[in-house]
């Protein structure tokens, strides 16, 4: 069993032609950077801004959006090549098959599954919420630890149909709440430098402290750990931590690759998506963190509330613009879990054409052109989670999965510019291979500053993924039924190289 075995780039583009597996190509650079906005505009910019200045950053915060901002510009470069190359549904996974094997794709798609859905069930369960705040409905719709989260299922199985029903639909309806919550977050900044305090900026870097001798050994960052230092907060370290910790607000850009398949013109309209999209968040997070840290001070105790953006208006005498907040923190947390949804049915629906997972999973319907069993099944599973299962603690390995998800696809650059020299890049990544590795330890050095009990869960989960491989997907993998020679004298097709 050669569970290194690739599956050629010319093989993954002819699977894309089987008419039970074929994706409709109905999207735009336009649809794609929506995509982008509508995923990574959500829990970052509403919720952590305000808890991670108050926990690590103060109101350096700003540096620790850039510096997250950066590594996922050096990946976004990394991922703009390899959709741009391949544009297969997948996105990382598809990558890593092709350039370090199976067993490293199927390690790197068990782990989106985990970044996807449990992204999906934190945000909704935000979103249920703010929808309560906005709309004042009765408490029961919102669940605690004797019940379930009924706002957060409903909103979780709504979506579902909405990505069932075409990704053109789900495109126009991601665009029309982009354009919404996007002006919520101009408000912000116009509205709020009305009344910043210079004061609240001094200490821009508050000193280090040390951390309460009450927490928990288990939060310690693992590079605390290893190297013996004193846990603490703020500070240079303090700023790097929130960076890891906000990353999650950036999670999602990936999932723009995901979509290459159903692009037009994938390898002009990909890496436009990708990069846009990334690039507008960037400033909109930088500039509401900005200006909201000069609104409150870092160090108030409604910084660490799940509004802080809110607070910081009301601190201010202005009490209706939390109104105003809410309802862009509702249609942007709308967004994001509608394309994390999309993104991660096109993951499973990979896995399953390539018979890692169950192959008859991958159908496709044929009025709408999506994958609609896959689809069907994963909102019914984030609904769950969403509905029913405590997320506080497991939302910390989202981050951890989509850094390990950069670092392979970084890597992955870097092997197929000397494996496949041949191939046709409509978009290549400047200076390689020292982008590529740049991206790497950015990435690894984020991941260093997350939790020792982050680490614990995320080993455990791909504890499981083995097993489940070695005693389904490496026997059932279609690559290995096919044999070496049908898997590499496939021809690129035609229209998808043009």
């Amino acid at each position: 069993m050669n569970v290194f075995r690739i599956k050629s780039v010319e093989q993954s583009m002819h699977d894309t032609e089987e008419p039970e597996h074929q994706l409709k190509k109905e999207l735009s650079a336009w649809d794609l950077t929506f995509f982008g906005v509508g995923v990574i505009i959500g829990t970052g910019i509403f919720v952590l801004t305000g808890q991670e200045a108050n926990l690590n950053a103060g109101p350096a915060i700003v540096i620790s959006f850039v510096l997250a901002g950066v590594t996922c510009g050096l990946a976004a470069l990394c991922y703009a090549e390899f959709a741009s190359t391949v544009p297969v549904a997948g996105s990382a996974y598809t990558f890593s098959y092709a350039t370090l094997g199976e067993l490293v794709a199927w390690i790197i798609g068990w782990d989106l599954v985990l970044e996807l859905a449990l992204g999906a069930a934190v945000v909704a369960r935000g979103w249920s919420a703010y929808f309560h705040d906005l709309f004042g409905l009765p408490s029961w719709l919102a669940g605690d630890d004797a019940r379930p989260d009924i706002a957060a299922i409903l909103i979780v199985l709504g979506l579902t149909a909405v990505a069932i029903l075409g990704t053109k639909l789900s495109g126009r309806f991601t665009g029309v709440l982009v354009v919404i919550k996007v002006a919520v977050c101009l408000f912000v900044v116009a509205a709020g430098l009305f009344f910043i305090k210079a004061a609240n900026y001094s200490p821009f870097l508050p000193p280090s402290k040390p951390s309460a001798s009450d927490a928990a050994a288990s939060d310690q960052p693992l590079i605390q750990a290893v190297f013996g230092m004193t846990p603490s907060h703020f500070g240079a370290f303090g700023v790097i931590a929130a960076a890891s910790v906000v990353f999650f607000a950036y999670i999602g850009f990936d999932i723009v690759a995901t979509a290459a398949e159903e692009t037009r013109n994938p390898k002009r309209d990909v890496p436009r998506g990708i990069i846009g999209s990334l690039a507008i968040c960037t400033l909109l997070y930088m500039a509401v963190s900005f200006v909201v840290t000069g609104m409150l001070r870092y160090s108030d105790p409604r910084m660490s509330t799940s509004a802080p953006l809110s607070e910081a208006f009301q601190a201010n005498g202005v009490t209706w613009a939390s109104k105003v907040i809410s309802l862009g923190a509702v249609c942007g947390l709308t967004t994001v879990i509608l394309v994390l949804l999309l993104g991660q049915s096109r993951v499973l629906f990979a896995m399953c054409r390539d018979g890692l997972l169950p192959q008859k999973l991958a159908t496709v319907h044929p009025r709408f052109g999506t994958p609609h069993v896959i689809t069907l099944l994963t909102g019914c599973f984030v609904a769950v989670l969403a509905g029913i299962v405590p997320l506080a603690e497991l939302s910390k390995l989202v981050s951890i999965g989509t850094l390990f998800a950069f670092v392979l696809v970084s890597a992955g650059v870097i092997i197929l510019r000397r494996t496949r020299p041949d191939l046709h890049r409509a978009f290549r990544v400047p200076a390689v291979p020292w982008v590529p590795i740049l991206s790497i330890l950015a990435c690894i050095w984020l991941m260093l500053n997350l939790s020792l009990a982050t680490w614990a869960r995320f080993l455990i989960w791909l504890a499981i993924g083995f097993a489940i491989y070695f005693t389904y997907g490496a026997r059932h993998s279609r690559v290995g039924r096919a044999g070496p020679a049908d898997v590499s004298d496939r021809r690129v097709p035609e229209r998808l190289d043009d």
